[in-house]
Formats: structure tokens, sequence, C-alpha cells
């Protein structure tokens, strides 16, 4: 459901290099907005983060996430052209998450952005936001492209993709239960650090021993490339019960250490075969994991071993922002995909590969 000239509009994307476009993501709890320039060029970058409202609940709580994009958005998009320097008639499309995340979340995102792209009469590009993620590596590495692996792991995914083209993606294996970024979230919370879990376990594993086998034996790469961390989340959560039970000190650190060393080996020795079955020379990491350093060393020995480079982008890129959202809009575009009307709505889990 879209007009004749945005139709129009959205045809001469195809062949604009320079084309402006506005990003907008409001996913899970970061309120974001973004104007990236031919898909690679940051002008702004605005996040409004509310890790500070949910730590108190331990944990992100959907309704208040939706309250907050509510009350942040229009602020944060006036933001985000202001430091832009550029007006809304100067933008060429209106990018969008509109999948997967929290249902009540994405939709304020998405009827902000229909309602911004109606009122300029501008193309509204749906963007996926796991491929959101992996674009974020062509605004750090801007001479990078397809093809090369991928690996995307944050906290509600954990996948391995091969990426012959832009716009063409195949799934190479993934968790079967929870994603890297949940299971760390749970440990913390288990072992009593605040919230974002991630973050807080990784600093404590650096004051502590990886010491602990939370498995009798070890897990190795699977046929299918598949991923299981609901098992080592659980011999966790029952190592802690039991010590609390005997009336012992639990060894935080400690057990922060042992978690990260297992939960990474099994992670980096998938991804390595990944990158071996697809024939690749190159490994990208996206996500909010991606920023962990204990995953990006323990890859960075396994290409080398492997004869396979490895890139990221810097932390600000990994976690949910929308300049990675602007990016893969554009290369949508370019290849005449993602055109969405105002029927479109947000979808809490949506199918992978090559965008809407």
């Amino acid at each position: 459901m879209y007009c004749e000239n945005t139709k129009k509009q959205f045809e001469l994307l195809r062949n604009k290099k320079d084309a402006v476009i506005l990003g907008i993501e409001s996913s899970c709890d970061e309120t974001a907005a973004a104007v990236v320039r031919g898909g690679k060029v940051v002008l702004s970058n605005i996040i409004a983060s509310q890790i500070e409202i949910h730590r108190r609940f331990g944990g992100v709580v959907p309704e208040v996430a939706s309250r907050n994009h509510t009350l942040a958005l229009p602020a944060v998009i006036d933001e985000a052209l202001k430091t832009a320097n550029i007006t809304a008639r100067e933008l060429d499309a209106v990018a969008v998450t509109y999948g997967a995340g929290l249902i009540g979340a994405l939709l304020v995102g998405v009827s902000a952005a229909k309602a911004y792209a109606y009122a300029i009469n501008k193309p509204l590009i749906a963007v996926n936001h796991i491929e959101a993620h992996v674009a974020a590596n062509y605004i750090s590495e801007p001479s990078l492209t397809p093809p090369f692996a991928a690996l995307v792991a944050s906290g509600g995914h954990t996948l391995l993709l091969d990426i012959s083209d832009y716009n063409e993606y195949k799934m190479l294996g993934g968790t079967l239960d929870d994603a890297l970024g949940e299971a760390f979230d749970k440990v913390a919370r288990t072992v009593g650090l605040p919230y974002p879990g991630g973050p807080n376990v990784e600093k404590m594993a650096k004051e502590g021993n990886a010491n602990i086998a939370f498995f009798k034996h070890a897990k190795g790469v699977r046929g299918d490339l598949s991923l299981s961390y609901s098992g080592l989340k659980t011999a966790v959560v029952n190592y802690v019960n039991t010590l609390k039970q005997k009336g012992e000190e639990i060894p935080t650190a400690d057990i922060c250490a042992s978690f990260t060393k297992e939960a990474i080996e099994l992670l980096s020795k998938t991804a390595t075969e990944a990158v071996k079955r697809s024939g690749r020379n190159r490994l990208v990491l996206a996500g909010g994991v991606a920023s962990n350093g204990d995953l990006r060393c323990a890859l960075a020995k396994e290409g080398e071993k492997n004869g396979f480079s490895v890139l990221y982008p810097p932390p600000v890129l990994c976690t949910d922002n929308a300049a990675m959202v602007a990016s893969r809009a554009f290369f949508m575009a370019r290849d005449g995909k993602g055109l969405a009307g105002l029927d479109l709505n947000a979808k809490s889990h949506i199918p992978f590969g090559g965008g809407k």
C-alpha cells in the first residue's frame, strides 16, 4: 500500500550511490535513529539507552521498553537529523526494523517510521534486525564486500551464516534453545550480577580462574553445526544452588570464568567449522556478544590457525543501533528489495534471509 510516486522514488535508489537514509531501531531496549549516506558513511547515530531503567528489574520489561520508546523516539529522530546537518526533505528514504524483537517495542518504531515516511513522501524500507547486524560491518570496514561467513551473537540470536552477496544469506547453523547472550544474562542473574549480564560476566571472569567443569565431558562440534546453551546455563544454576544448600561460599569470579570458557570454546570451534564448510576466507562478527573480548580473542586464534581473517565492528555498532538499519536498507534498495507500504506491521519472529 504505497503511492506510485513513492515507488518511482524507490526505483531511483537502485542507482543512487550516495542515497541518504534515516534508520529507526526499537526492537528491544535501545531507542535509536541514524542517518547514513551510501550505506557506509554515518552522518549521525543517536541512541537513547534504557539500561538504567531496566536494571532495577534485572532485565528488559517489554511494556516498560515500549512506553519509553514512545517517549524518546521523536527527540531521537530530531537529534539524528540535527547532528547529520540535514533536513527531513533531504532524505531519500526511511528504514525501520520491523522484526524480529519485542512486538510492542517494534510497533513503536514501525508506527513512527510509517508516519515519518508518509509525511515527507519518501519510500519506507522494512529491515530484518539480524541482517542489519551483519550490515554494521560495512560501516566499520568500508572495503568489505561479500562473500564471507558471519557469526551473529546477541541476546536473542546465535546464528552462523554464509553470505554470498549483499542480499543472499544462507544459514549454516545456530542455537537450538538459548542464545549465547541470553545464557550470559541468566548466569549473571544466578550469581547476583546486575543487568546487563554479558558485560558484567565478562568483567568478573577476568578476576577468576576457569577451574570448574560444568560438564563431565567436553561438548564437541555437532554435525549440523547446531549449538545449545540451555544445558550449560542449567549446569551453572544447579552448581550454584548446590553450594547454597551446603551453605558454602559462591565463587562468582571462577563461575564466570568457567562458564565463559566453555561457552566460547564451543562457539569458536563451531564457527571455525562453519567457515571451512562455506569455503570463505573471512568471518565477520555481529550482535551485542560480538563485543565480548574473549570471543574475539578465541576467534582470532582460530582464524590464524585455520587461515581466515576475523572482522568485527566497534562496540557501539555491535549493540542495537540505527546506523546498521540504514546501511542494510541501502543495500536492499540497490537490489530493489524491501519497499514497504503503510500496511507494514511489526513481527516478533520473521523468516530469515535476504530481507523482507
